[in-house]
Parts: C-alpha cells; structure tokens; sequence
C-alpha cells in the first residue's frame, strides 16, 4: 500500500496546557496519565497496553520486527505481528488511494467541483461527516474494516484524519468528526479493541474525553515540540514516530527530551520495509 507517513499540518503547540483547560476536562488527569473517569475504554478482555514498549511503525509494508520491539503498527490489509501488541491502520475519514469510486458519492464531501480532496494526499477525497445520517452510512463501511481488524488477531486500532475538518473550508466541523470518531471507537471496543488517535494534537483532550479513545500514535511531536500536547491526556499510552528526513535537531537529543514520549522510533518517511533500500529504523538508548 502506499505509505501514510504524513508530513505537519499544524504548526508547533507552545500552550499545550492550554489543551487541559478546554471544557472537555474528562480527558485530563492531574497527574498526567490519562484520567480513569473518561468516557469510552476498551473491552475489558482486551490485551493492556503496553506503555513505553519500543514501537515500529510498518505502513510501507510488513516485515519481522527487530529485537526488543514490543509494539507493531501495520495496515489492515496485512497480518499482525505475531507475538506482539499490534495496531491496525485505519483510514477513517478519508478514501484510501484507488478506491474512491467503491465509496458511495453522497458520502464524499462535495465542493464546487466535485469531491473534496486532501491537498497533501490527492487522491484521498474527504468523507462528508455533516449529518448523523451520513455518519450512520460511512460507520456501516468502516465498522466491517475495524472488526476484520480483530478478527486477523489486531489488538488496537488506529483512526487517521480525524481533522478533515480543518482542510474542508469550513463544511464540516470538530463536532462533525467528534460524533463520526466516537461511533468508529464504539464499533472497536465493541471488538475488543484499544482505539488509537492519529495524530491531532489540538483535539487530543476532546478526543479522548468525548469519543473515548485509549491511546494516541502521533507523527514528529518530537520534532514539533509538541508531545506534551499528548502525554497530558494520554500518559504514557503515546506512541511518536519520527522522521529522518525533518529532524531540526538530533534523534538523540529527541531521546534524551524528558517531554519525548518513551515509546518513539525514528524511521524513513517511506516506512519501507528492513531489506529495501533507504529503509531506517532506530529507537533511543
């Protein structure tokens, strides 16, 4: 498949305690892991998350971990890491490259031309989450991904594009993917999933306290100096991927950043797989 490595929409988060002082203070905890009182968790049977387990991140295609590797992030149409705690990659809120004609036309969102499209991914239309009816309709499409996530032996899922709002010219709104969000990580708990946000730092309290979601994977909060934007909602249930080729500053001095979320990898920006050239996969000391 191709690569969802995906490079910054927003800028660098300096008030990320600001994130804490929104109304959806649910999300929060004092004592910064994520707050036992939130709503949404997953099914009690599902496997813990392991918090600060070394990560990999396989969207560009799978392969055996390295040592050491406690967490594997691939895409649904691949197997799980055998062994390990793994993620299943979701495109929820927008086409995946070359299937836009299997999505339903009044479920992309429509501008004066035509669908909608992602301007960093343009073959990725948005879908439209405007009304609950088309919520309803774009859930039964997805819902059957999630759950074949758990049936492949997936322990967690991860949501992409949760602010297509914020690229729509103002037709669909926080609300809009709040309400899709939180009925996509019901349809997960339901399986006996963790739900994972992607990315989205200036939502992650009202993501984590209205839609319930369990665990957040982020790309360059590192780099961004913005992980904190993240471990105040989410502890240490935060997995960072960084990318070799936008490092302002060295991955060590990444590591040794006391705000750098203990899971992180530093991989290339095509996640290619061990064995092909370019590919690159470090974790801190």
């Amino acid at each position: 498949m191709t690569s969802r490595a995906r490079r910054r929409r927003f800028g660098t988060l300096a008030l990320a305690a600001l994130i804490c002082s929104t109304s959806v203070l649910s999300g929060c905890s004092t004592d910064g892991g994520p707050d036992e009182h939130s709503t949404g968790s997953a099914a009690a049977d599902a496997p813990a998350f392991p918090a600060s387990a070394t990560p990999d991140y396989q969207l560009g295609g799978a392969y055996d971990p390295a040592d050491g590797v406690g967490i594997v992030g691939r895409d649904r149409a691949d197997d799980p890491a055998d062994g390990l705690y793994s993620i299943c990659y979701v495109n929820g809120f927008q086409t995946q490259p070359g299937e836009l004609d299997s999505w339903p036309e009044d479920l992309l969102l429509q501008g004066d031309d035509g669908p909608v499209f992602d301007p960093d991914w343009p073959d990725e239309a948005l879908l439209d989450t405007s009304t609950s009816e088309k919520r309803e309709a774009i859930a039964a499409i997805v819902g059957p991904w999630i759950e074949g996530c758990a049936a492949s032996g997936f322990q967690a899922v991860e949501f992409d594009n949760l602010d297509t709002y914020s690229r729509s010219d103002g037709a669909l709104t926080l609300d809009d993917n709040l309400a899709m969000a939180t009925l996509l990580v019901g349809v997960a708990h339901d399986s006996g999933l963790a739900a994972g946000q992607k990315n989205a730092a200036e939502d992650a309290a009202d993501l984590r306290g209205s839609a319930g979601f369990d665990f957040a994977v982020v790309e360059e909060c590192a780099a961004y100096r913005e992980c904190e934007a993240y471990t105040r909602v989410y502890g240490d249930h935060v997995i960072d991927i960084e990318y070799t080729d936008e490092l302002p500053r060295s991955f060590a001095e990444m590591c040794a950043d006391p705000e750098t979320p203990r899971s992180v990898v530093l991989r290339d920006r095509d996640l290619r797989p061990a064995g092909v050239e370019g590919h690159v996969f470090e974790t801190c000391p």
